[in-house]
């Protein structure tokens, strides 16, 4: 062969690129795909069947237990909490059934407690009625501290009895123009509550007690309540006051007394 043919030859062989053959995967990386593949398979049955499971009949609401409740009705307050109707447990909204029951005048507070796997626990903290009032049909109703009227209450209810004056509708006032005499009989200490027939409350937001020996005391405004309630523990444990006796103690370091008028 010549030096030239040669020379060629070895030039053409140059410029041939060998192709490489790709590589098939390898057989541990199959393995690792499949394995991954099943796992998600496995993860996904397991998922729908708890939710399946959570969401059958066992775990329903089954037995619930109602703790504090006195003045209301269980059944309504079962009814209305929408228990009764055995949700599923994971399903349950604690601040929707405290919602719901909160348009029951005798219940201030609910708290919710789940028991898996089917039992809830309503426990009520009622409000307390610290005194009574009439409405405007002449129904005799239970007062809160707030002012609200609670429920009908027996005539003979030894609780003072609140009384509005200068009222220019027939609305309830002890929520809103009233509600001082509400606050005065929430703040009522125990030594006396018993003695105190009518708490009187007028346009102006001067409070009146009216005790049932019956002697009268002017607290005016609600404020300074303690000192004033030691001047009439003091006033009625040292005087000697006579039916019809007015005893202003507005300012309870300057009592004053005045008899009844003729």
């Amino acid at each position: 062969m010549s030096r030239h043919v040669a020379t060629r030859e070895r030039h053409r062989r140059e410029e041939i690129v060998p192709v490489r053959r790709a590589r098939e995967p390898r057989p541990r990386m199959r393995r690792l795909t499949k394995w991954l593949v099943s796992l998600g398979v496995v993860a996904t049955v397991l998922a729908l069947g708890a939710q399946w499971m959570l969401h059958s009949s066992y775990f329903r609401v089954q037995h619930i237990t109602i703790v504090g409740l006195r003045h209301e009705s269980a059944a309504s307050v079962l009814n209305v909490s929408g228990l009764a109707e055995h949700p599923s447990m994971i399903g349950l909204n604690d601040a929707a059934i405290v919602k719901r029951l909160d348009g029951f005048p005798w219940i201030d507070t609910v708290a919710v407690t789940k028991r898996w796997p089917n039992s809830v626990i309503l426990t009520v903290h009622e409000n307390v009625a610290v005194a009574v009032a009439f409405t405007s049909h002449h129904v005799l109703e239970f007062v809160d501290a707030k002012g609200r009227a609670l429920g009908v209450a027996p005539l003979r209810e030894n609780l003072p009895t609140l009384n509005y004056l200068d009222g220019t509708s027939s609305t309830w006032p002890y929520e809103r123009a009233g509600r001082s005499a509400a606050y005065v009989a929430s703040q009522l200490p125990r030594a006396f509550t018993t003695q105190v027939n009518t708490i009187t409350d007028n346009a102006q937001g001067s409070v009146t007690l009216r005790m049932t020996t019956p002697v009268t005391f002017i607290l005016g405004p609600p404020t300074d309540l303690h000192a004033k309630f030691v001047a009439i523990a003091s006033v009625i444990a040292h005087s000697t006051l006579i039916p019809g006796d007015v005893v202003d103690v507005t300012v309870p370091d300057e009592l004053a007394v005045t008899p009844p008028t003729n």
